[in-house]
């Protein structure tokens, strides 16, 4: 039996799909690979009616650093405000910030004033650096206070930039966020930006049994707190665990779940966490059978599961078994088989994902041109699959051509790499479609032709939806809810654009972009195509040390960093010292800074600033200004 034969037989587990009988020739494994996926909402019998209705125990540790000054911490107190709604009068909450110094601003208790707790958030200003391990563990000893296994305890950590007072080794902070695990006290970790750590924040987050989100912007952080108490709110089961006992005849080859798995002689256990309402949990594996000669129904394994779940409102442990069953037919019944499309789309997503993964290790090393062929390599083979008839699948397509094109270019910037990880994390460990393929570091429209005359063009629009930029249909004619199969690299958002044709997909539900794409602009502003180039920042060189007025107080003030750098004073015994606080620079270093405006507890923005040219120092350059909080 061919490679070919056994592309067909690729099935669901438990459907009835057949196997054929017979040796297999020349096949990459022996007698065949079948690849299998199960929901488990079903086959567990989960009652997604009943809920685990016991209090939420939460403490939010919020990063007030330097780094968060301006819009993104007024976006992150405004999303804080609106967690608040969600809590309910017997749930606890506490509230922890941070910066150098840790605070609890609210100690546990429950929510019977939601105003009074949204005005103490409010309050909430900027400071300076990032001691996220004190913030994180004053958070647990807030939730350990009030810890009962009926209560949901968590820890929502939010983080904007690298860890650099406190505890700050990444492997000491995943260790103990296991051990807070273990204790029963999970981290839910939020990054913010495009500075912080995602290595660490995701580790952390698999240690602590949580979840991770990677919050693009700061109007993208309500959203995402959203999902997560949704989340919360609609929990049907903890801790599943499964335990797959294979039959002599069947050897695992590939594990795609992300879920920490162990093998250990025919058995092969997974921890699957939380099920939640809203979120698929799937067991996606790759096995290799010896198909025995004998037709008819075999068994390939035993499928050993615990949870624990609420039973007449008490929390109780389930465990039972089921038996995965599979048809062996003759070659020709094998092959009138379709392959079922589903699976192949999910277990595909899920292979996507590793290779991000994998580009991003060679892009680390230095190795972007390896990197780029990977990328570009899995979008040859999903095309081959004909998958690219499947919406999903086709922005995948965009989104792995939009990378490879930019660490080909050498432009594999925090942004993408974080995007590339967190669509890697959602797309192994969660089941929410509102999480997949988020993504707005996107590329620009600057370069294409631009046109105020559509002629008999086609428009098209592209705006930021739920964390991903969605392209759609604004001419008449067209269903205006299809999304639009559109490259990525110049997707802008709120740009609209001119296509000379947009056709419907093989299966109906999304279209497809075709020919010249043009930007649509104002009449006098036609330009040809790449006219014009990206805008630079100033160079620190081409800046002049500051000068500034007698006092702080006569400043210009803003309200927002933009591309500056903050400057924060400290009291060092008798003298203010200025220093850095944002990410990338040393704290530690003095820096260069006029003493005439020096005031501690404000935050100053300046246009650059310079290591002095002896080193182990900052010289400030540009415009200084105040920043209002």
């Amino acid at each position: 039996m061919n490679d070919d034969l056994w592309q067909r037989v690729k099935g669901t587990l438990g459907s009835g799909h057949k196997v054929a009988s017979g040796q297999a020739s020349n096949s990459p494994y022996p007698r065949g690979t079948i690849e299998m996926q199960t929901p488990f909402f079903k086959k567990l019998g989960l009652n997604l009616t009943e809920y685990f209705k016991g209090t939420l125990n939460l403490s939010l540790v919020l990063d007030r650093s330097g780094s968060m000054a301006g819009q993104p911490l007024r976006y992150a107190i405004a999303a804080a405000q609106n967690l608040i709604d969600f809590l309910t009068p017997e749930d606890y909450f506490s509230l922890v910030i941070y910066d150098d110094n840790v605070r609890t601003v609210l100690q546990p208790q429950q929510v019977t004033d939601r105003q009074a707790i949204k005005t103490q958030i409010n309050r909430i200003r900027s400071g300076g650096l990032t001691n996220l391990s004190g913030g994180w563990l004053m958070g647990c000893d807030h939730v350990k206070s009030q810890q009962t296994t009926e209560k949901i305890n968590r820890v929502l950590l939010l983080t904007d930039g690298k860890a650099n007072v406190g505890i700050t080794q990444p492997s000491a902070l995943i260790n103990t966020a296991k051990e807070k695990a273990e204790e029963g006290i999970i981290t839910t970790t939020l990054g913010f930006g495009n500075n912080f750590n995602e290595d660490l924040l995701i580790g952390m987050a698999d240690a602590a049994g949580g979840n991770f989100y990677y919050i693009q912007s700061p109007d993208d952080a309500a959203e995402v707190f959203r999902i997560e108490m949704e989340s919360l709110v609609s929990l049907v089961a903890q801790n599943l665990t499964l335990t797959l006992e294979l039959e002599k005849y069947v050897e695992i080859k590939e594990v795609l779940n992300e879920d920490r798995s162990q093998v250990f002689d025919d058995k092969l256990e997974l921890f699957l966490g939380n099920v939640y309402e809203r979120e698929k949990k799937s067991l996606a594996l790759q096995l290799s059978i010896n198909v025995p000669t004998d037709l008819g129904q075999i068994n390939l394994a035993n499928l050993a599961y615990k949870y624990q779940t609420v039973v007449d409102e008490n929390i109780q442990e389930i465990n039972d078994r089921l038996p995965i069953e599979i048809s062996v037919a003759s070659d020709a019944e094998a092959s009138n088989i379709q392959p079922n499309t589903a699976v192949l789309e999910q277990t595909n997503q899920l292979r996507i994902a590793k290779v991000k993964d994998e580009a991003i290790a060679l892009a680390d090393k230095g190795n972007y041109q390896q990197a780029s062929e990977k990328l570009r390599q899995t979008v040859k083979d999903l095309k081959l699959q004909a998958l690219d008839e499947s919406f999903e699948i086709a922005e995948e397509i965009e989104q792995l051509d939009h990378y490879a094109q930019n660490i080909e270019s050498r432009r594999f910037d925090r942004a993408i790499r974080k995007e590339m990880r967190d669509q890697s994390y959602q797309a192994r460990s969660r089941g929410r479609s509102d999480l997949k393929l988020r993504g707005i570091a996107a590329g620009s429209a600057i370069s294409l032709e631009g046109v105020s005359d559509i002629g008999d063009g086609v428009l098209l629009k592209c705006d930021r939806i739920g964390g991903k930029l969605r392209v759609r249909v604004i001419s008449e004619g067209y269903n205006p809810e299809f999304n639009v199969q559109f490259p990525r690299n110049i997707r802008q958002e709120g740009v609209t654009y001119v296509v000379d044709e947009v056709a419907r997909s093989a299966k109906g539900n999304f279209y497809r972009a075709s020919g010249n794409i043009r930007q649509l602009v104002e009449p006098g502003r036609e330009r040809p195509a790449g006219s014009i180039s990206s805008p630079s920042r100033s160079q620190p060189q081409q800046l002049k040390a500051i000068k500034a007025p007698k006092t702080a107080a006569d400043l210009e003030t803003v309200t927002t960093v933009g591309d500056g750098i903050l400057i924060q004073c400290v009291q060092d015994g008798k003298k203010l010292r200025a220093r850095v606080v944002s990410d990338g620079y040393d704290p530690n270093y003095n820096v260069r800074f006029p003493r005439s405006i020096r005031e501690e507890g404000i935050l100053f923005v300046v246009d650059a600033v310079k290591e002095a040219s002896q080193g182990g120092s900052y010289i400030a350059l540009g415009k200084v200004r105040r920043l209002e909080q």
